[in-house]
């Protein structure tokens, strides 16, 4: 293949990714690129790729770390099919992701990594980079990152291997070039990092970024130049947010709106540690943090602080959900607010603990012993957390009910720009609090959304007790069986009676058609995605995609009604579909794939393709 003469090219959007060892910073450098993306206004996407080792050999494939992004100057729903442009930091960087690199994609690699031991670590017999048919494959950029690193940094103070170390930030200065990133961002991290306590270290890589933008200019292998206009938005203040940190910042709000301190109490596991994380920095805003000795305790003390009148959240994943299954059953019977946040990972058992996966629907909803039916609300995008967290607490608040919110790795790790909503604008959320002034009974029903008031431990005339056992409405414990039934009943009812304050679902596309896509969680992307790709090219599909998953809207039977087929994609083996087709009798058409893997846009449209011949 000819290599491109040096050019410079108006571009819609681009995909790149970075790969390296886990140790060599792949995830810094995509932050980096990411950062330096929205602030050039471009709207981003992203997907952070984790080895589930915590350490493994150097050099390996199971140590491969990854960051892919697509930014553009339209609309960017997922973070890209397949990379434009491939930055392998080492042979096993380069056999772990070279399959997804188009023909003729730009592929960076530090040949000074490609040596005799590294390449047998990678399970190379030879090197690849020799090999005339691959280098005529792709737009190659060969750099001895290690060397010009050294170089670029012979005046700093620091170590040689801590020198070495910067080698990263040069890879990325080079990639602002080529792609016209602005620096400005990236050398305020390392101000705002580094420039107090370790300032040798904050010029060290200051100059290994400009360095490698520099090399840009005066390299003489032929190179492609790309802008990437800004993208068309709302006015208003943009900040890049992950779905982690779109969650703390909803809860906060929420408890704020609710006018409850905010207790959480968790422990860690990946991928939810981060709300524990961003909360504990959050004690300025009345949030109490409690990291407990295992899952048990932690769901035990937000019940305790429930009961005190708390907004009570804990986050986990699906093997911490295992655990909490009987106390999420306590506060249910009890009646409690409560917010249990799973961050659904690979599985069963500890599966795919750094992929995404949405295989815990099933459990969320059934994995109880008793008819103990729960409310679920799930999150779509980074953004959508925010959003999806204060939902989940004007559910819990207003109906006196635990809830379960559920996210996934790739919604959790993954970061798209937010607009900051004005805190003053959202409602306010009512509590169901029981006064001294009345009678107090314990499951006296409202009659409207047929949640009991909450009485807060310690007021006089409002003494009582919940627990475990089954109680009249009274409080008194009962065992009669016509009073379990109907509280038992009541309870059912109260959760399935949260549907009706729903808006209508929002349909992408015509109210009827060929082809209904009904999705939920992290696949909107690339379910919106492939669904406009066919409506522009004039096929009958549309799309629904669920933030409420128990109980299901009200008007969703009536739209599946409405369409020749239902096709629900979803990464799992097709837990919403077992849940339709059992609720509407209607033969839905499930596609599921479970490869830690979130779906491709492509991918989607062939097989939607399939199903509309």
């Amino acid at each position: 293949m000819t290599q491109p003469t040096d050019s410079f090219e108006e571009i819609e959007s681009a995909v790149v990714r970075f790969a390296g060892d886990s140790g060599d910073g792949m995830q810094t450098v995509g932050e980096r690129f990411t950062d330096s993306s929205a602030f050039a206004g471009n709207d981003i996407a992203t997907l952070p790729d984790f080895p589930a080792e915590i350490r493994a050999p150097a050099g390996t494939l199971a140590g491969v770390s990854g960051f892919q992004l697509q930014f553009g100057s339209r609309e960017i729903l997922t973070p890209g099919d397949a990379p434009d442009a491939l930055v392998a930091m080492n042979p096993a960087a380069l056999k772990a992701n070279i399959d997804d690199l188009p023909e003729g994609g730009m592929l960076v690699v530090n040949i000074d990594s490609f040596n005799k031991m590294n390449l047998a670590k990678a399970d190379y017999e030879n090197n690849p980079l020799e090999d005339e048919d691959f280098r005529n494959k792709y737009h190659l950029v060969e750099l001895d990152l290690t060397n010009l690193t050294k170089e670029a940094l012979s005046e700093s103070p620091l170590k040689p291997a801590e020198k070495v170390r910067c080698k990263n930030f040069f890879a990325l200065g080079f990639m602002y070039y080529v792609y016209g990133r602005p620096l400005e961002p990236t050398l305020k991290f390392f101000e705002d990092k580094w420039a107090k306590r370790l300032p040798d270290v904050a010029e060290a890589n200051s100059l290994a970024l400009k360095a490698g933008n520099n090399l840009g200019d005066t390299m003489e292998t032929a190179r492609n130049r790309y802008q990437v206009s800004k993208a068309a938005v709302h006015p208003g203040v943009y900040r890049k947010i992950s779905g982690n940190e779109a969650a703390v910042y909803g809860l906060v709000v929420a408890a704020e709106k609710a006018n409850r301190e905010l207790l959480y109490s968790g422990y860690p596991i990946t991928p939810a540690s981060p709300i524990l994380e961003g909360l504990s920095h959050l004690k300025k805003f009345g949030v109490k943090c409690v990291q407990a000795e295992d899952e048990i305790a932690a769901i035990g003390v937000a019940i305790g602080a429930s009961f005190a009148g708390d907004l009570s959240v804990c986050a986990t994943s699906g093997p911490g959900m295992c655990l909490k299954s009987e106390f999420i059953g306590l506060a249910s019977i009890t009646e409690l607010p409560l917010i249990i946040c799973n961050i659904q990972r690979g599985g069963p058992s500890t599966g795919l603990p750094t992929k995404t996966e949405q295989s815990d629907l099933l459990q969320a909803l059934f994995s109880r012993h008793g008819d103990c039916p729960l409310p679920i609300v799930a999150a779509h995008s980074p953004s959508d957390c925010f959003d999806c967290a204060i939902e989940a607490v004007r559910i819990a608040i207003t109906y006196m009910t635990p809830v379960i919110f559920l996210s996934d790795l790739y919604v959790a790790n993954g970061a798209e720009p937010w607009l900051v909503p004005n805190i003053g604008d959202l409602p306010e959320i009512e509590n169901s609090f029981a006064s001294t002034e009345e009678e107090y009974v314990i499951y006296r029903r409202d009659s409207e959304t047929l949640a009991r008031k909450q009485a807060i431990p310690g007021q006089v005339g409002l003494e009582h007790r919940i627990g475990g056992l089954e109680k009249s409405e009274d409080g008194s414990v009962s065992y009669d069986p016509d009073n379990h039934e109907q509280m038992t009943h009541l309870r059912e009812q109260k959760v399935a009676g949260i549907a009706k304050s729903y808006g209508p679902c929002e349909v992408l596309g015509d109210s009827q058609g060929d082809l209904l896509v009904i999705g939920w969680g992290g696949t909107y992307g690339a379910i919106s995605s492939a669904v406009r790709l066919l409506r522009d090219e004039g096929y009958a599909v549309s799309n629904v995609h669920l933030r409420h998953l128990n109980p299901l809207p009200d008007d969703l039977g009536e739209i599946m009604g409405r369409f020749k087929k239902v096709v629900v994609p979803e990464l799992n083996l097709g837990q919403l579909s077992f849940v339709l087709r059992s609720k509407y009798l209607v033969d839905v058409i499930s596609y599921g794939r479970v490869q830690g893997k979130p779906f491709k846009v492509s991918e989607l449209r062939q097989k939607f393709l399939e199903h509309l011949a």
